[in-house]
């Protein structure tokens, strides 16, 4: 689970990205979850942009394609979506820490 920190630093970094993953009138497809495991494991941080013929929300696509990902949603904003998922092997974007006084 991501802390507001952690939303707010992966959130910067996106902001410069273009979108890698278009979701369609098709919705999410095995094809598209593939698509979004690769990019996950390659990047960790991707944008995606659900076309307006698509059927599902921004919001939907985000929750759908985290779910079967195992990622985390990070921003949906119109219809561009964030995602994130660390790379436990070769990580490439270093969460900031919460301050060890907190529980």
């Amino acid at each position: 689970m991501l802390t507001s920190k952690q939303r707010a630093q992966l959130r910067g970094l996106a902001a410069a990205e273009s979108p890698v993953l278009q979701i369609g009138k098709g919705g999410i497809t095995e094809n598209v979850i593939r698509q979004t495991e690769e990019a996950l494991a390659a990047r960790e941080l991707i944008k995606g942009h659900v076309l307006e013929n698509s059927l599902l929300t921004a919001r939907e696509a985000c929750d759908a394609l985290a779910e079967a990902c195992g990622a985390e949603g990070v921003q949906v904003i119109g219809s561009k979506f964030v995602l994130y998922k660390a790379n436990k092997k070769d990580p490439k974007i270093v969460l900031v820490k919460e301050r060890s006084g907190r529980k």
